[in-house]
């Protein structure tokens, strides 16, 4: 270790030390913690795939329109309404969120489905 940076070491061990949980309900906290970090963090993921799935849905139906493809955007709604109602249901998303994201799925597949005269 070079001599000029042991303040900047000991700053970090200092940090370090000081968030380390002194009993055992603090410990627990963080184990839990991290235990929802990671379940919101993977159904977030899985809503912003399925979501991205059902926009390419979208222009993939408005290059080619047909009867598969309708069928795919569909599909590709309805899952990702069901992953939504979902992360609500179980808290990863405020509904005032979740209503946002339905709402712009929807208003994407409307534009696509039912073009304006």
């Amino acid at each position: 270790m070079r001599r000029e940076g042991w303040w900047v070491w000991w700053w970090i061990v200092r940090i370090v030390f000081a968030s380390v949980a002194n009993n055992k309900a603090a410990k627990k906290r963080i184990e839990v913690a991290e235990r929802n970090r990671v379940r919101n963090r993977t159904y977030k993921s899985s809503l912003r795939t399925l979501m991205k799935r059902c926009f390419s849905a979208c222009d993939a139906y408005s290059q080619t329109p047909g009867d598969a493809a309708k069928a795919s955007v569909q599909d590709s709604l309805s899952a990702a309404f069901s992953k939504i109602d979902k992360a609500v249901k179980v808290g990863v998303l405020h509904r005032n969120n979740g209503a946002n994201q339905k709402s712009r799925l929807s208003a994407a597949v409307r534009k696509v489905l039912e073009p304006s005269s």
